[in-house]
């Protein structure tokens, strides 16, 4: 099936696993809840036993260094995008509003960038992550 939008998830590809995983959990949840109708059904096994839907397409997952993810943000912007972002600095609070808190912080020039999430036109996606590979 040909979708029309694409969903991205570039990480740092210099990150621990536990830290990859984390990332890329927290920004597939902010495309979720920016698109909701990205969310499929829920789901139902043969016994009638109900599960949580699932966002209802597939999410790539690129790899990146920092000074990649910064012209990847760079991109999205220039192109009315806005993407979910995760720094380096969110991995050393412990809530949602010290994360928000972290980010204010920073100039978007100097965030230390280690994950970027974006839901758009195919096209744009593919113009955005130019030169990115999946990650390995």
């Amino acid at each position: 099936m040909q979708f029309d939008t694409k969903i991205a998830v570039v990480i740092r590809t210099d990150l621990e696993v536990w830290q990859k995983l984390n990332v890329a959990s927290f920004l597939a949840g902010g495309i979720a809840a920016s698109f909701p109708e990205c969310i499929g059904e829920n789901y139902e096994d043969g016994s009638g036993t109900k599960y949580l839907s699932l966002i209802g397409q597939p999410i790539l997952i690129y790899g990146a260094d920092r000074a990649q993810l910064s012209r990847a943000l760079e991109r999205a912007l220039a192109r009315d995008v806005k993407p979910a972002l995760y720094t380096e600095d969110m991995f050393k609070t412990t809530h949602d509003a010290a994360n928000r808190e972290v980010v204010r912080a920073v100039a978007r020039t100097e965030l230390n960038l280690v994950g970027l999430a974006l839901r758009a036109e195919r096209k744009v996606v593919d113009k955005i992550l130019d030169g990115l590979k999946f990650h390995t």
